[in-house]
């Protein structure tokens, strides 16, 4: 072992008490300073989320789990919660060694098959060491945000074939990815096939068919992997992603479904499923999947709070109190760990609008939804936001009571929100069949996209300027981010034919610092990378 390994902090997760004391043992022989243990996922989980440890062994399988170790891995990975000085090490049995194989091509550091001897477990620890220190240029660059720089430092390693050229691949690639550089990105995937067929390569190719835009290539891709590996729960995740892209929510959540069913302790894959279930009309199914997220990692970083509105939209409407409750003092809880979170401030406005009408006081309620109403405007309310508006006026709509000003603020939202296929269904999803709201959004996305194809005209007709200055028009009318996208897309397509450039540019940018922003969570939140190891870095860690 290297001469840190004193200072060194470990973790064991293991739900048999004996295995862990042997591991205990095992690792203080070899010098590590500090052991942990822990015998339950969950726990681990948040001891993984609030504490830095230098190694990690965790078992495959808990006995009274459906979370696997792999499950929590993946979980961590993706969201940037392991450093990549941390070393975790899989233990498996026989039985489970093909999936723990395959994974450590992907993201894991080491893998152990029982039964193993200390010098097996000294051996891998060893090895996985010596990666991080060798892989410590690309990483400090990450880090440091320095993308081109890391991307370089992969490029060379794989094309020397130096030390651990396919780790470094698979890192460079995912940096070209985050630098938009799909062409290099794809061509990386392919030399990487070409020397070594992996899964996570042919996935990639499929990431930048998304990335660039080719749905229908990237599907294709996605449809051979899937029928060559029907096991590989990415897969299912990427063409999730892809079918909702293209409005099929039903297909995308039979595909989600899937990616769930393969690995049934992942709670990103849980609550995924629920929500687009809860979008998609299956409430009864979006429920019991949304609880049982909840059951599992409420505490957890990786949870999402709109599941807890979800829930409580679900048991409002099944005039469940107790569950309404329990779900609105969960988010109260988080709302304590949280105090200057706007966004769990809009989920609280939402469930006091809901409680009141729960209460037949409708007034108190409309209050509420007008207050909400009012922060419409701001930059950073989001399609989450604005679904949950809907679902809030709806709900008011159904007391009885007549409310002129309902449809003109749904209106509002769906002209800036009405970007995809996927954004208006998830609205319209929120109507609950309330027709007038419905027919409006779907309104909304036809006009959107007129105005994108009379700018395409322009821009093909010779007039790139007049499409310029149309969807800029445009986007600062409705603020919608798929026209201010476009013309900056146009703009940079034709910027030598345009007059005027810079003031253009200018306007572009402030309109999308303003308005163009990610969705802060549910089932059209930006892929986690999916199939890809997570960058994790200086700004992304957590303190």
């Amino acid at each position: 072992m290297d001469d840190t390994i004193q200072d060194a902090t470990a973790l064991i997760i293991d739900s048999n008490a004996n295995s862990r004391s042997l591991m205990s043992a095992q690792l203080r022989d070899l010098g590590v300073g500090t052991v942990r243990q822990t015998p339950r996922v969950k726990d681990a989980r948040v001891m993984l989320e609030h504490q830095t440890f230098d190694i990690v062994l965790c078992d495959y399988h808990f006995d009274v789990s459906d979370t696997s170790g792999q499950d929590l891995l993946d979980e961590l990975r993706r969201e940037g919660l392991l450093p990549y000085s941390t070393v975790f090490c899989m233990v498996t049995s026989e039985a489970t060694y093909a999936k723990v194989a395959e994974a450590a091509e992907a993201a894991l550091d080491a893998y152990l098959i029982k039964p193993y001897t200390s010098a097996n477990l000294a051996e891998r620890l060893a090895s996985a060491r010596l990666r991080k220190r060798v892989l410590r240029d690309i990483f400090e660059a990450i880090e440091n945000q320095d993308f081109e720089t890391a991307a370089n430092l992969c490029l060379a390693r794989f094309e020397a074939k130096g030390k651990y050229w396919l780790y470094a691949a698979r890192i460079g690639a995912e940096l070209l990815l985050r630098l938009k550089r799909y062409d290099d990105a794809r061509s990386l995937y392919e030399a990487i096939i070409a020397a070594k067929t992996v899964p996570w390569a042919r996935l990639g190719v499929a990431r930048t068919e998304l990335g660039s835009g080719k749905l229908q290539a990237a599907r294709r891709t996605l449809e051979n992997l899937i029928g060559e590996l029907p096991d590989y729960a990415d897969s299912y995740d990427l063409m999730g992603h892809v079918q909702m892209e293209q409005g099929e929510l039903q297909e995308a959540l039979k595909t989600y479904q899937t990616a769930a069913t393969l690995t049934p302790g992942c709670l990103l894959r849980l609550q995924r499923c629920g929500t687009l279930g809860f979008y998609a009309g299956q409430r009864s199914e979006a429920l019991k999947m949304l609880e049982r997220a909840m059951s599992l990692g409420l505490r957890s970083k990786l949870f999402d709070m709109l599941s807890l509105v979800l829930i409580g939209l679900l048991r409002f409407d099944a005039k469940d109190f107790k569950g309404f409750k329990y779900a609105h003092d969960a988010l109260s809880a988080a709302i304590e760990r949280a105090p200057g979170s706007v966004r769990l401030r809009r989920f609280a406005l939402v469930f006091r609008g809901l409680s009141y009408l729960l209460d037949r006081r409708v007034g108190q309620a409309l209050v509420v939804a007008r207050e909400l109403s009012e922060d419409a405007d701001s930059g950073d309310f989001d399609l989450e936001a604005s679904s949950l508006l809907t679902a809030l006026w709806i709900r008011l709509s159904s007391q009885e009571v007549e409310l002129e000003e309902m449809l003109p603020i749904l209106r509002e939202l769906g002209v800036r929100h009405c970007t995809t296929k996927a954004s208006t269904e998830i609205l319209v999803a929120m109507t609950e069949g309330h027709l007038g709201a419905a027919e409006q959004y779907r309104g909304c996305h036809h006009q959107i996209f007129n105005v994108a194809e009379t700018a395409m005209r322009y821009a093909m007709r010779g007039s790139a300027k007049a499409a310029v200055e149309l969807l800029i028009q445009q986007g600062e009318i409705t603020r919608n981010a798929k026209l201010i996208d476009m013309a900056g897309l146009v703009l940079k397509r034709h910027a030598e034919k345009i007059d005027g450039e810079a003031e253009l540019t200018q306007r572009i940018e402030a309109l999308h610092g303003r308005y163009v922003k990610p969705m802060a969570g549910g089932p059209t939140k930006a892929s986690r990378a999916t199939g890809g190891v997570a960058l994790r870095t200086a700004a992304t860690a957590p303190a």
